[in-house]
């Protein structure tokens, strides 16, 4: 495995307190590349591209269902745990991974 793979950027997304239950938050990680991020009401963070990859749809603002997200565009329903789209649709988006540390969220990638 190269060592690239293993050193991982972390980025600051907020406090756990501060994300509400199944709304998005956009998180900007590089100039080019942002990040929905959600907390579900099991309590996991999730963490996907935010961009549907039908017709570009903001994630962040689409509605949340389990751990499901419905793109606002066109209602194509995506799996946030692998950021798969559901049949009779196609497609994928990235996921990524996240960390809870001293009641601080984060993304790794």
């Amino acid at each position: 495995m190269d060592m690239k793979e293993l050193i991982k950027t972390k980025v600051h997304v907020g406090s756990l307190l501060d994300l509400p239950e199944r709304v998005g938050k956009t998180v900007q990680v590089q100039k080019d590349k942002e990040v929905a991020v959600f907390k579900l009401s099991n309590g996991k963070i999730k963490a996907i591209e935010n961009k549907c990859p039908h017709k570009g749809g903001v994630l962040s603002e689409g509605i949340v269902s389990g751990e499901h997200v419905f793109c606002p565009m066109h209602d194509w329903k995506i799996c946030l745990e692998d950021g798969k789209v559901q049949e009779p649709d196609f497609g994928c988006v990235k996921t990524y991974e996240t960390l809870l540390e001293d009641g601080e969220v984060y993304l790794l990638f």
